[in-house]
């Protein structure tokens, strides 16, 4: 069997790519570079002419082939490894018809726990969201910020007090309101510097939160270290890097409890296994990151059947937007587009758990003509502005 062809599929805000063979079996994968994925879409068309002709079934091959030949790697190249390894993961499970976590070494559990997505711009929002997500039967509730999900063009400006009293006091009310069936999982998006993340940790203690995530810009792994060794909340980090070299460095630093690994950037099926082996090896769990699309959380139900290190998964609303594009732009009225319609089918969700599929492969594919009927929006270059017009993190 031969590689004879691989397209880039460009939808809405997504990026996928399918391989082809000789055989008439196919695979697809996503990237997970979403920020830039114009770029990412260069490299696989790089990446391509290395794959023309080349057995599908050489992954391991294939990868280091690609991840070893250029001096430089980040996001752009990564994304585009990972769309390409997730492919050839789908297409090797279609031709031996098995799933995907049959290739990986079998399954260790049956169903894989979620956390769903909150989110409000104001608190009565947030409240709103969290006790509709538990009545659907979720344990945990996640991408939780204390700070609001506000527009980006709104100016931010408050004082450190009410920073921290107002993160504090919605945390504390939603923790009443949800009560302890329902884990919460703190979501900073790397609003804080190291002083104020502690501070924050030490007020939201009593709450038992399952994990603060990225209290800071997670680019110095010394900081990140610095802030985790000081707070007794396990720490999650990891979404923004991409080589398992990287991990191995937050692990030596103790810089985190639980790794956030990326399936969709940081080398696909092949690139998280091994991460997920430095965690099992430092008996750590992962936390698998996913604002992504339907294929990207088929994926990752994929892998978390797999790996005995599985903590719990992120698992974005398959009944709205973008989560991607729901968090950070503001709001335009109710979108008529929800990301299950760009798939023939969706994972069974069943009380706060996934059910692993027993179909070949991922168990999913995209709908005949999706990017026609969902054209492919470019991601704008907008961010948020403090009050006096610097630039901050949300």
């Amino acid at each position: 069997m031969k590689i004879t062809d691989i397209k880039l599929i460009p939808v809405n805000k997504f990026l996928f790519v399918k391989v082809y063979t000789d055989e008439g079996i196919t695979g697809i994968g996503e990237s997970g570079d979403w920020g830039f994925l114009e770029s990412s879409g260069e490299v696989i068309k790089s990446f391509r002419e290395y794959l023309i002709g080349q057995d599908p079934l050489r992954i391991e091959h294939h990868w280091q082939y690609m991840y070893r030949c250029f001096h430089f790697r980040g996001a752009a190249v990564m994304g585009a490894l990972s769309a390409i390894d997730i492919a050839l993961w789908d297409l090797a499970g279609k031709y031996y018809h098995v799933p995907v976590y049959r290739l990986l070494g079998g399954k260790v559990r049956d169903k894989v726990r979620v956390y769903s997505h909150v989110s409000g711009g104001s608190f009565e929002e947030l409240m709103e969201s969290c006790l509709a997500e538990k009545e659907k039967g979720f344990t945990a509730i996640g991408h939780l910020s204390p700070f609001l999900d506000e527009p980006r063009s709104t100016r931010y400006f408050e004082t450190y007090a009410r920073k921290m009293s107002n993160g504090v006091e919605r945390l504390s009310r939603i923790r009443e309101a949800v009560g302890l069936d329902v884990d919460l999982c703190i979501e900073n998006h790397r609003r804080l510097n190291p002083a104020e993340a502690i501070a924050l940790a030490s007020q939201l203690e009593p709450l038992f939160p399952m994990f603060y995530e990225d209290p800071l810009i997670p680019d110095n792994f010394d900081s990140m270290a610095w802030v985790a060794q000081k707070i007794r909340i396990p720490l999650a980090t990891g979404e923004r890097i991409h080589t398992p070299q990287e991990y191995q460095m937050l692990l030596k630093r103790q810089a985190l409890d639980y790794l956030r690994v990326s399936i969709c950037v940081c080398g696909g099926f092949t690139g998280a296994k091994k991460i997920a082996a430095i965690a099992e090896a430092n008996h750590l769990g992962i936390i698998p990151h996913n604002p992504l699309s339907p294929v990207a959380t088929a994926a990752c139900i994929q892998l978390d059947a797999a790996v005995p290190c599985f903590t719990i998964q992120e698992y974005p609303d398959p009944n709205g937007p973008a989560a991607h594009a729901r968090f950070v732009f503001e709001k335009t009225g109710k979108s008529e587009f929800h990301v299950c319609d760009i798939v023939d089918r969706m994972p069974e969700c069943q009380e706060g758990f996934l059910i692993v599929p027993d179909a070949p492969g991922l168990g999913i594919e995209l709908i005949d003509g999706v990017e026609e009927k969902f054209p492919f929006e470019r991601r704008k270059v907008v961010t948020r502005l403090t009050t006096d017009g610097a630039v901050m993190d949300q």
